[in-house]
């Protein structure tokens, strides 16, 4: 007489005696019911009656694979997550690389929108408007003024948020960021819908304060953006940096249709900025619906599983985060990132907006000059340059860094072009040409875009996966930073073209 073997099986709130016996006929398993702690018995049919030589095994499917212990060790890992390892999934659909598209449309959505509508904020709202002393007028310089005010906040928190993680989580830091983003821009349209003729001074400084606020915002939010894009594909960091050339196109394609079809410029501003507000709504909503993705969920599961494995192969306590390492194999990269963005915004908007029709002739009235040759060609064209590196990934990695040292020479061409001629221009104009400036920027625009992705593309994919949401949040950093210098130097650019004369006998 065999002795049978004893074990309990718990199953929710039933406890089974599982035995098995081994009479002369085979191995039979029965269960016998048990009480509960409520003393309630449930039947339970015998199952597995006629098993062949094996006993009742509870144990997962993956003891199939023969694989080592080691490595079938899953502690703390559901059987989903099992699944989506064995199993890695598509993103169906695109909806994560459409997510990411989206909230690259939101990062830069606050700097959009408040530069594009010039004319209602120098003309309508400050138009001739001064300070109680005189010395100061409002509408002068209003783009220098507002870029300013938008990037120190943008390049501090930018750089924070590398070495601190505000608010802790990375939901935190999104949805509060989003959130403040939002109460602003309700603030911004009930500014559009008062008359503040009486008190222009105010809505200068409210204005300017609602930037800095804004984009401190912007900054933790673009910064988080980029680090959640750098666990997956190279592609879906581009699909961030086309997101953002996506919401320049966005908002000067809105602009236009609100000049051509608004009765007035007021309510084109109220349906300017409530605008976007729905697209930040947008954001907010889909953020929470990529946990819900399983491409989404096994990339950050992989990232995650990296970083543990990092932390159970180190000696000691767990190590802090390399970012001197980090910076050390992306700085090339980072550089390249940094010179796209500062020659790119030396000269969008803040010159690009200020060069006037030369051809009274030409066909594009003076009303549209500036909205369609600069911010509409600008962002049309950096969008298509953006999208670009998803076919083409050309040039490579270290052939980048000379096509963006080449870009430098842009600098020099604007400035000979139709820049300021009525505001005390004294250096010549040698560009005359209407066609000839507007294939210039097409072609800045392009470049703009396709090198920045490709830079910021190629910046995670330097350094070990555990480390590439710091390399993506390096890239956003100096992304930011080429912004804010940029800015800085296209006040350069104003002051040279009235200060040094040169006298040239010759122009194009």
């Amino acid at each position: 007489m065999n002795t049978p073997r004893t074990k309990i099986a718990v199953a929710g709130e039933d406890q089974y005696l599982l035995t098995e016996l081994q009479p002369r006929n085979g191995n039979v398993a029965h269960i016998t019911p048990r009480k509960t702690a409520a003393g309630e018995i449930h039947e339970k049919q015998p199952f597995l009656a006629h098993a062949e030589t094996q006993p009742v095994r509870l144990t997962p499917a993956w003891e199939d694979t023969n694989l080592p212990n080691d490595e079938l060790n899953f502690k703390g890992v559901t059987m989903e997550q099992a699944d989506l390892e064995m199993n890695p999934p598509k993103d169906r659909w695109n909806l994560v690389y459409l997510t990411l598209l989206l909230h690259g449309i939101g990062t830069l959505m606050p700097w959009n929108m408040f530069i594009t509508p010039k004319t209602y904020f120098v003309e309508y709202k400050l138009g001739n408007a001064t300070s109680e002393s005189g010395d100061f007028a409002y509408d002068s310089n209003f783009l220098a003024y507002i870029s300013f005010a938008a990037q120190i906040p943008n390049v501090l928190f930018s750089w924070l948020n590398l070495f601190v993680q505000f608010g802790g989580s990375l939901t935190t830091r999104v949805v509060c960021s989003i959130i403040v983003m939002v109460l602003i821009f309700v603030m911004t349209v009930v500014l559009a819908m008062v008359d503040s003729a009486e008190w222009p001074g105010t809505f200068f400084w409210v204005t300017m304060s609602s930037v800095v606020v804004l984009n401190m915002a912007s900054g933790i939010f673009q910064n988080t953006v980029y680090g959640m894009g750098a666990k997956l594909p190279p592609k879906y960091t581009g699909a961030v940096v086309l997101g953002s050339n996506i919401s320049g196109t966005f908002t000067a394609i809105i602009s236009f249709i609100s000049l051509v079809m608004a009765p007035n410029i007021r309510t084109a501003a109220i349906y300017y900025f409530i605008t976007a507000l729905l697209v930040l709504l947008a954001c907010f909503d889909t953020y929470f619906a990529l946990p819900l993705n399983r491409f989404y969920r096994y990339h950050e599961l992989m990232s995650q599983k990296e970083l543990q494995k990092k932390k159970r192969e180190s000696l000691g306590p767990v190590p802090r985060t390399p970012f001197f390492a980090v910076f050390r194999k992306c700085w090339p990269q980072c550089l390249n990132v940094f010179m796209v963005f500062f020659v790119t915004l030396a000269l969008f908007p803040t010159v690009q907006s200020d060069i006037k029709r030369s051809d009274p002739n030409f066909f594009i009235e003076d009303k549209f000059y500036v909205s369609v040759l600069c911010f509409i060609t600008f962002n049309v064209a950096a969008m298509i340059g953006s999208s670009l590196p998803t076919w083409i990934h050309w040039p490579g990695p270290r052939s980048l860094t000379v096509f963006v040292w080449l870009r430098v020479l842009f600098i020099p061409l604007y400035v000979v072009c139709n820049y300021q001629p009525k505001d005390g221009r004294v250096f010549p104009v040698l560009i005359n040409n209407d066609w000839a400036y507007w294939g210039l920027g097409i072609l800045m625009g392009i470049t703009s875009g396709h090198f920045s992705s490709l830079a910021m593309m190629y910046c995670p994919k330097n350094v070990e996966p555990q480390n590439q949401a710091i390399a993506g949040m390096f890239g956003a950093a100096f992304l930011v930073t080429g912004i804010f210098s940029g800015v800085l130097f296209a006040m350069v650019l104003t002051w040279f073209v009235k200060s040094v004369s040169w006298d040239i006998p010759w122009d194009f």
